[in-house]
C-alpha cells in the first residue's frame, strides 16, 4: 500500500483538498530520486482557514468527556499496529531510513499514543487552603485551546505525534506544518490515522507549505496559543522572537552539539556499541547524535581500534535492504555540505581514520581525529555520518570539553561505576544525559528538551501538561467576606 498519492493533498476541516498557491513541493525518495508525489502548496488563506476551524472545532472537543478522548488515541494505536508494515515502507522511502529506523520510530508512536491516552483521564484540578474564612480555592488546568506544530525531517512521524497526541488528549486541536521533506510521514499520515479513529473533523489540520509562500502567518496568526517547533536554532531563535511578541507559549527543540564520553574504567567493547549508535542512527540526522566522542587517554587506543573497524564495517547502501546500515542523508545538497565540511576539516589539520565517500546522497561514515582545539567544526551540529574523536585527561578536563559548546541537548558517560557516572552527569549542562548508555533517548513519561541554544520548554509526561494547558484559578465564598470599603 503507497499512502503518496492518496495524501498528497491539505487536510482541512475533515476535507483532503488541493492548496491555492501556485507551485508545488515534490516529495522525492532521497535514495533512488523517484518522484513519490507532488502537493500544491499552502498559502496564507488555506493557514487561516485551518486555524479557524480548528479554533470552532475546540470548543466542543474540550467539553467532551475525557474518555471520549481516549477512545480516539486508543483506536489511533490500534490503527498504526494494523498498517505497521505500510507505514514503515512510508517511512523508508519518504526518508531514507533504514528499516530498523522505521520500525522503531513506528513502534515508540504507539507507545506516545498509549502515554497520552491516558493523560486524558489524568486529574485537571487541584484544591488549595485559602488565609479567607469560609473561602475554598480550585485551581484548574484547562485546554489553551489551539496548537501549531511545526514538525521536523528526521523522525516526523514521532516528533509531529509527540506534540498532537498529547494536545489533542488534554483538550486541544492542533495544525501541523510538516517539514517539506516529509509532508506525508511528518503530517498527512498522522492525520489519515486520526481521521480513520473518528476524531471529529476541524480537530487536527495538516497544511504543507513553506515560508517562501506564507511568511510567518502560521507563527502569527492571532489563533494559537502555543507554537510546538522541531528544528535548527537558527529558525527557532526567529520564531521565539515571533511568537514571544505576541504573548504566544513556544517549545522548541533545537540543534545539538552531544558529547559520548568514555571514562578509563568503561566496558569498551559496550561503549564502542553505543557510540556508534549514537553517531550514525539515520546517517546521524537526529539533534541528539553523538557528535563528539570524548575518549580518556588511557584507553584511547584500544577504543579507537575497535571504533573506527565498527564504522568501517557498516554497511551504506539501499535502506530497503535489511542489511543496510546506513542509507542516504535527505538531500544533495546536504551530501554536498557534509564532503565539503569533511574536505574543509582535514585541511585544518584532522586525520581521517575512516574516510567515507559520496555517492550521490549515499554519504558513507567518516571518523576524524586530532582535530586542533577551537575547530568550529568541535562546536557545531553535524547532521550526518561524520564523527569527531576528542581525547581527554581526567574528568575535569572532559567535563570542560563537553560544556565548552553553544548547545545542551543531550549526552552520555560509559563507566563501571554508575555513581560516579551521576556525579559526571550533574556537572553538565544539558537538557538530559545519560549514564552507560546512548545519547539518543526519548521516553513517553520522561521530560524532553534541552539548554542553552538547544531549546525551550520540555515535552513528553508532565512536561507535556504544562506545554499545552493553562491554569485557572476559581475560588468560592462559602461565607461572606467582611469588605474594608
Amino acid at each position: 500500500m503507497s499512502y503518496f498519492n492518496e495524501l498528497a493533498h491539505q487536510y482541512i476541516d475533515g476535507e483532503w483538498l488541493t492548496g491555492s498557491g501556485s507551485w508545488d513541493i515534490i516529495d522525492i525518495n532521497p535514495y533512488n530520486g523517484e518522484k513519490l508525489s507532488s502537493i500544491t502548496v499552502a498559502t496564507s488563506l488555506e493557514v487561516d482557514r485551518a486555524y479557524r476551524a480548528a479554533e470552532c472545532a475546540q470548543r466542543k472537543w474540550a467539553a467532551s468527556g475525557a474518555y471520549e478522548r481516549r477512545a480516539v488515541l486508543s483506536r489511533a494505536v490500534d490503527i498504526i499496529e494494523e498498517r505497521a508494515d505500510a507505514i514503515v515502507e512510508t517511512i523508508v522511502d519518504e526518508l531514507g531510513g533504514t528499516r530498523l529506523k522505521a520500525e522503531y520510530e513506528v513502534r515508540i508512536c504507539q507507545e506516545f499514543l498509549r502515554a497520552a491516552a491516558g493523560q486524558a483521564l489524568r486529574p485537571m484540578g487541584r484544591l488549595l487552603p485559602s488565609p479567607v474564612d469560609g473561602k475554598e480555592n480550585r485551581v484548574h488546568r484547562v485546554p489553551v485551546g489551539v496548537i501549531g506544530v511545526i514538525s521536523a525531517f528526521n523522525f516526523p512521524f514521532l516528533v509531529t505525534m509527540k506534540s498532537v497526541a498529547p494536545a489533542l488528549a488534554l483538550g486541544n486541536a492542533v495544525v501541523v506544518k510538516p517539514h517539506q521533506n516529509a509532508p506525508i510521514v511528518g503530517g498527512a499520515l498522522v492525520a489519515k490515522i486520526f481521521e480513520d479513529a473518528g476524531l471529529p473533523a476541524g480537530l487536527l489540520n495538516v497544511v504543507v507549505t513553506d515560508s517562501a509562500e506564507i511568511g510567518d502567518s502560521f507563527i502569527a496568526h492571532p489563533v494559537p496559543k502555543v507554537i510546538s517547533f522541531t528544528g535548527s536554532d537558527r529558525v527557532g531563535r526567529h520564531i521565539a522572537a515571533t511568537a514571544g511578541g505576541l504573548f504566544k507559549r513556544v517549545i522548541l527543540e533545537l540543534s545539538g552539539n552531544s558529547a559520548l564520553v568514555v571514562l578509563e574504567d568503561a566496558d569498551i567493547d559496550y561503549a564502542v556499541q553505543a557510540a556508534v549508535f549514537s553517531r550514525f542512527l539515520y546517517q546521524g540526522q537526529v539533534s541528539m547524535a553523538a557528535n563528539r566522542i570524548l575518549v580518556d587517554r588511557a584507553v584511547e587506543p584500544e577504543f579507537t581500534e575497535r571504533f573506527t573497524a565498527a564504522v568501517a564495517a557498516l554497511r551504506t547502501g539501499d535502506p530497503r535492504d535489511p542489511e543496510t546500515r546506513i542509507g542516504p542523508v535527505i538531500s544533495a545538497f546536504q551530501a554536498d555540505a557534509l564532503t565539503a565540511l569533511v574536505d574543509q576539516a582535514i585541511a585544518d589539520g584532522a586525520t581521517a581514520l575512516v574516510r567515507g565517500r559520496t555517492r550521490g546522497n549515499l554519504v558513507e561514515p567518516t571518523v576524524l581525529a586530532g582535530l586542533p582545539e577551537g575547530s568550529p567544526l568541535l562546536a557545531q551540529e553535524i547532521f550526518g555520518p561524520v564523527a569527531l574523536l576528542v581525547p581527554f585527561e581526567g574528568e575535569d578536563e572532559a567535563v570542560r570539553i563537553v560544556n565548552d559548546s553553544p548547545y545542551g541537548l543531550s549526552g552520555a558517560v560509559h563507566t563501571k561505576d554508575v555513581e560516579r557516572g551521576v556525579r559526571f552527569a550533574r556537572r553538565i549542562v544539558s537538557g538530559m544525559f545519560h549514564v552507560n548508555d546512548s545519547t539518543v533517548q526519548d521516553d513517553p513519561l520522561v521530560a524532553f528538551g534541552g539548554e542553552k541554544m538547544s531549546g525551550m520548554g520540555r515535552l513528553n509526561g508532565e512536561a507535556a501538561v504544562e506545554a499545552f494547558t493553562t491554569q485557572k484559578w476559581m475560588s468560592i465564598q462559602h461565607g461572606r467576606t467582611q469588605f474594608p470599603l
